[in-house]
């Protein structure tokens, strides 16, 4: 049976298209449930750097998926917005997984996290500026004439402010997309934080971004650090998503239409279970903007 699936074409498994609908991040811990149970979802997303091996028990489990779901392939390491040179060892990984498993999707962060070779544990937020908008831009378009396909980019959250910034990060973003041809990953819940964190009004952001560029959506949980100054949100993947992001995010169907949606979960994963109540809460945001079109 490992033989079986492990050879099995990708061609023969279903579309590549990533429907209006919810999905999952698929994570270790749920792949012999999700394979066994094959629950009702739209689409998975993995996060490609787990999948750069030459085999084992990853791309055994995520052979099978592909088999049943269309995927997305989301990166966290290429760093974009780094100033060392872009990174074309990980490209050419990333490239050979696209070919392997065709992905209807395939996204990265608006982020720096290396320096001189060495790679932080995090997705750090870049100074806005034009100087930075030509820099990200132009290795954005590298990096999609390299993979002969257009990428997404995903608004990451942030703690601190750059004072050099000279516009904010929305204008930042749509003019990176702009300028680059990519499209926008839009992390509702990224959004969320940095707005309470920073103190600006999160659907001014939202209202603020080309529609046409938005083809999907994050949805996670936070955590609330509590300071005598004050609190900070940290964006931990560790909880439901709340009921604020649930409204930030019915605001932005109303703004941008039904959008492929992702339930993610990093940190004290749950039962597979709990992530499928994620799904139909998305769902029925979604089929309410289908049913408010007609």
């Amino acid at each position: 049976m490992l033989a079986t699936l492990a050879s099995r074409s990708i061609l023969t498994c279903v579309s590549a298209i990533i429907p209006a609908r919810a999905g999952i991040g698929l994570r270790a811990a749920h792949y012999a449930d999700l394979i066994a149970s094959k629950p009702a979802i739209g689409w998975l997303e993995v996060h490609s750097e787990n999948y750069f091996g030459a085999g084992g028990s990853p791309l055994f489990y995520l052979e099978a998926a592909r088999a049943l779901y269309p995927l997305s392939l989301h990166g966290v390491g290429l760093s974009l917005g780094a100033t060392d040179p872009l990174n074309f060892d990980h490209l050419q990984k990333l490239k050979a997984l696209i070919h392997r498993f065709e992905p209807g999707l395939v996204s990265e962060h608006l982020c720096w996290g290396s320096l001189h070779g060495h790679y932080l544990n995090d997705l750090l937020p870049l100074p806005y500026t034009e100087e930075v908008i030509a820099h990200v831009a132009a290795r954005i378009q590298a990096t999609q004439d390299f993979l002969k396909r257009q990428i997404l980019i995903e608004n990451v959250s942030s703690y601190l402010q750059y004072q050099h910034s000279t516009m904010p990060e929305w204008e930042f973003l749509t003019t990176v997309v702009k300028a680059s041809g990519c499209g926008i990953l839009l992390d509702v819940n990224n959004i969320y934080v940095s707005a309470r964190n920073h103190g600006f009004d999160p659907l001014c952001y939202i209202q603020a971004l080309p529609a046409s560029a938005i083809q999907e959506i994050h949805l996670a949980g936070h955590a609330i650090n509590h300071y005598p100054e004050g609190d900070i949100l940290i964006d931990n993947h560790g909880t439901r998503v709340c009921a604020e992001v649930w409204q930030l995010y019915d605001q932005a169907l109303d703004y941008f239409g039904p959008t492929p949606t992702l339930i993610e979960w990093d940190t004290d994963i749950p039962p597979l279970a709990t992530l499928l109540q994620e799904t139909r809460t998305a769902d029925a945001s979604l089929e309410k903007i289908r049913a408010a079109a007609i």
